[in-house]
């Protein structure tokens, strides 16, 4: 293990991380930045690619650091500049963008969810409830943004997800191969009297304002709702996707 010591914020390496914090220097560069201990283990678990390893250099002694993959060393402050958290742990991986795209039999699928800590959640609680994987239209937050990373604690590496621009043209492709689509909107049916759907589904979680667009539930075999008791008029889609995907893997618990 060879380990590289840069100290400026002007190193042209150093304004390469630094971009991705940004969509548009993920996608130039094709990479993304996991930062501190748990997510950079998570990454180095993967099967996603590990480009570099980023360290502080006055606690570079505290990780394990072996292999092959570029380390390099960088002042507090170089760290800091790269990292998008407030208070880096030390450590962050420059990550190559390579979604498993092996869906299962029981996905979801987010229509325009931009709220990045919504996404996050989501990816997490359908790898928690063990879903196959995540659907995303091209209008959702970017899985590879820091604050979504940080909400899938881990999760982003583990489920098989899809970014797509034709979101119902892809539904409807989950139709032809069998698979209940599932649609959560406010004019659906009370979701516990949802009926059979069968052993592939797909649930469809809309946008935070707007629901899921018309285009979308064209594609639906189920509309469902989740019955409100209370006063509450709706639920956060994060939550109210977990609710809708334990209780439709609750056979599987």
């Amino acid at each position: 293990m060879h380990m590289e010591h840069i100290t400026s914020l002007k190193n042209p390496r150093v304004q390469v991380w630094r971009s991705l914090k940004d969509r548009k220097g993920r996608r130039e560069t094709g990479c993304f930045l996991a930062e501190g201990r748990k997510m950079v283990e998570e990454a180095l678990a993967s099967g996603f690619p590990v480009e570099a390893l980023l360290v502080n250099e006055a606690r570079a002694g505290e990780f394990n650091l072996t292999g092959d993959i570029p380390v390099y060393a960088l002042p507090e402050n170089v760290l800091a500049a790269v990292c998008d958290t407030k208070t880096p742990q030390g450590v962050a991986a420059v990550v190559k963008a390579q979604p498993n795209i092996r869906l299962g039999r029981r996905v979801v699928a987010l229509d325009g969810v931009q709220d990045p800590g919504n996404v996050g959640t989501i990816i997490r609680t359908a790898d928690a409830a063990g879903l196959g994987g995540v659907i995303l239209s091209g209008q959702c937050a970017d899985v590879f943004s820091p604050k979504v990373l940080r909400a899938t604690m881990g999760s982003v590496f583990r489920m098989p997800m899809v970014v797509t621009d034709d979101l119902p043209g892809y539904l409807l492709g989950l139709r032809e191969r069998g698979y209940s689509v599932i649609s959560s909107q406010l004019d659906g049916e009370p979701f516990y009297r949802r009926g059979n759907v069968g052993e592939s589904f797909c649930l469809i979680i809309g946008n935070e304002g707007n629901g899921v667009s018309d285009e979308v539930k064209a594609t639906a075999t189920h509309r469902v709702k989740l019955p409100m008791r209370g006063g509450a008029e709706s639920l956060n889609a994060a939550i109210a996707a977990g609710i809708m995907m334990y209780d439709l893997m609750k056979d599987e618990m």
